[in-house]
């Protein structure tokens, strides 16, 4: 009996600290997009921090719960919780021209998991690459398209205009490699979670 309630108990203690961690960057993301946004050159996506959210959520939590935070939080603003750029909520958000980065937000999340998961050491370049592909490349492949289908504007012309995220996208790309490795050295607990199951 003491072996089979000793061996219950770490299961409970693991899924309760995936929730907690869950929950946290879905915060995280929330809080990020707090201080404002700003549009560049006429362009009908806003900048915000919130991307950076993203891509820790991915790195630090792994490529399933990275999502998984996502979800969460794109659920509060479905419930009408004024996270987003401007103050915005509502399943109003998720038909305008952010709706396909919201969406790829899932994406981002989930490749740059994957792919800091796949690193057999968590290093500043590999989690560079992985904020890059995951938190920039995925976003954008999901997200320009569905721009260009709401705003009747050429894929390209799309992508012209949302060229100007690059240079932050980038930045925050960097923050992302750099927190997630001062993360690894100094609790490296935080990270030995990613891709298990249980």
């Amino acid at each position: 009996m003491t072996d089979t309630a000793t061996t219950d108990h770490p299961h409970a203690r693991l899924h309760a600290g995936d929730a907690a961690r869950v929950a946290t960057f879905a915060a995280l993301i929330a809080v990020l997009g707090l201080p404002g946004s700003i549009s560049l050159f006429g362009n009908a996506v806003p900048v915000t921090l919130q991307t950076l959210g993203v891509m820790l959520a991915g790195a630090i939590l792994g490529a399933r719960r990275g999502a998984l935070a996502v979800v969460t939080f794109l659920a509060l603003v479905a419930a009408g919780l004024p996270l987003l750029a401007g103050g915005r909520g509502g399943l109003g958000a998720f038909a305008g021209p952010s709706a396909g980065y919201l969406v790829g937000f899932v994406a981002g999340a989930y490749v740059t998991g994957l792919l800091v998961e796949r690193l057999r050491r968590v290093t500043f370049l590999g989690v560079l690459g992985a904020a890059v592909v995951g938190g920039i490349a995925a976003v954008y492949a999901v997200g320009l398209p569905v721009q260009a289908l709401v705003t009747g504007l050429p894929l390209a012309q799309t992508a012209a205009l949302s060229a100007v995220f690059l240079p932050g996208d980038l930045l925050k790309a960097l923050a992302c490699a750099a927190i997630t490795v001062g993360v690894a050295r100094s609790y490296p607990a935080a990270l030995r979670h990613r891709g298990r199951e249980g």
